[in-house]
């Protein structure tokens, strides 16, 4: 009897576990799933043709849910926390400097490490490239490539020092987002033509997997440390300053290039 329930005791935590993972695949896999069903519909039933190579989708599809799993665990375990202490740290600390140049290299680094803008700026390169904006040769492509992600990195990290000093004076968010989106409606008129596109995709690919998580840690954890300021109404809306900011340094970025 007393094995039994020594043996119980040592499978439990291991089930315990499974359970979990298996959990979080499956609320991976329920997220993925109006994916699934909108690309099933469009194939079988409006263009009637089977899935291509279906064994190598399903693969792929099981390498998302995996993907996504941990990622959102990574988040959860690490990026989330780490953006809040440091937060808090630093506003406890009492030195200023330190917190916005913290803002601003987390902005300037999780901004010049984003994947999606990486991409956007070599395919940016490419077209200009072929619309004879830039010259064809690799070095002026890679040339034009980086200084795109470089000036998206000095946008980024710019706003997070707007968007950390808000908080730190209480000022409305709508009043700075507003007048920044003026700024971006005179500065559209007079830029040219070719970056205009480029500056707003710009400001989108910004908010995605790095930026987003430390961002918003970095404002909820400052926002919970200062007193007099609430998490909820003060902590949130530093990624719109990340999605605005870009534009416009972008735009200037393409009449002085």
């Amino acid at each position: 009897m007393r094995s039994l329930q020594t043996a119980e005791v040592e499978i439990t935590p291991g089930m315990s576990w499974l359970h979990r993972v298996l959990g979080r695949l499956s609320e991976s896999g329920r997220d993925l799933l109006p994916i699934i069903v909108v690309i099933a519909f469009f194939q079988l039933v409006v263009l009637r043709q089977p899935l291509p190579q279906l064994g190598q989708m399903l693969g792929g599809l099981a390498l998302v849910v995996l993907g996504l799993t941990f990622f959102i665990r990574g988040l959860e375990l690490g990026l989330f926390p780490i953006g809040e202490a440091m937060a808090h740290s630093l506003a406890s600390k009492g030195s200023l400097f330190w917190l916005i140049t913290f803002a601003f290299a987390l902005g300037f680094g999780t901004t010049a490490a984003e994947p999606a803008l990486i991409a956007i700026a070599e395919e940016a390169a490419q077209v200009a490239a072929g619309a004879g904006v830039i010259g064809t040769d690799s070095g002026a492509m890679d040339a034009y490539a980086f200084g795109l992600r470089l000036t998206v990195a000095l946008a980024v990290g710019f706003s997070l020092v707007i968007g950390v000093w808000r908080i730190l004076k209480g000022w409305p968010i709508h009043y700075l987002i507003a007048g920044g989106y003026v700024i971006v409606m005179v500065v559209t008129a007079v830029a040219p033509r070719e970056i205009i596109g480029i500056a707003y995709d710009s400001g989108g690919v910004t908010t995605s997997t790095i930026t987003v998580p430390l961002v918003t840690a970095l404002g909820v954890g400052l926002a919970s440390s200062i007193k007099g300021r609430n998490p909820i109404v003060d902590g949130f809306g530093l990624i719109a300053f990340a999605s605005l900011t870009p534009i416009i340094f972008v735009m200037v970025y393409g009449m002085l290039v």
